[in-house]
């Protein structure tokens, strides 16, 4: 491309090269256009899942996990409809903050269940955080949780306990969905 535009000036063929800008110009406006629709496409995936999930509890009449898949949908459209939310769809990551935050609600109410001898409303609460989970990274094991708060402390430099909060911020930023934050500050206390 390069040697045909140093030839187009070379003999004066304007015209030529205006042309080839206008085809790479559109070639580029289409290639953005596919990406951006296979960006959104992705990024709705969750949502559209969620939808078609939904519609399959209807039909199987599996209340406990269309109570969960509804509560995620709410959760969703809240967000996107949430005032100074940056336009409708959500990123990928605040999706997986949300399902995170749907489930650690969910094991404080069953925690709370369990002290109070409420059997009933327990086995709900666990039904939903089974359902929630599903649509969550998998959860790190104890082991590769520590080896990965040992990296972040290795990439941080912490030496001590009072560089717990740096280690912690940056442990929830690169274990996002994996983990929850108990574990993370726990893992990250034990280990300094």
């Amino acid at each position: 491309m390069i040697g045909a535009i140093v030839h187009c000036f070379a003999y004066g063929r304007r015209a030529w090269l205006a042309k080839q800008c206008t085809i790479v110009q559109k070639r580029t406006f289409v290639y953005s256009q596919v990406i951006h629709s296979l960006i959104r496409n992705l990024h709705m995936s969750l949502k559209q899942q969620i939808d078609t999930d939904v519609k399959e509890a209807m039909k199987a009449k599996d209340q406990d996990r269309l109570r969960a898949l509804r509560a995620i949908k709410s959760m969703i459209l809240l967000e996107e409809t949430k005032e100074g939310a940056a336009g409708g769809d959500l990123k990928p990551e605040d999706e997986i903050k949300l399902l995170s935050k749907a489930v650690k609600q969910r094991k404080d109410s069953a925690d709370i269940y369990r002290q109070q001898g409420r059997a009933d409303l327990l086995a709900t609460e666990e039904a939903e955080i089974a359902v929630i989970e599903k649509y969550l990274p998998k959860q790190l094991s104890e082991d590769e949780l520590r080896t990965q708060v040992q990296a972040v402390i290795a990439q941080v430099g912490a030496t001590g306990p009072g560089d717990m909060g740096k280690v912690i911020g940056a442990a929830n930023k690169a274990l996002a969905g994996q983990a929850d934050g108990k574990s993370i500050a726990a893992m990250v206390k034990s280990l300094l």
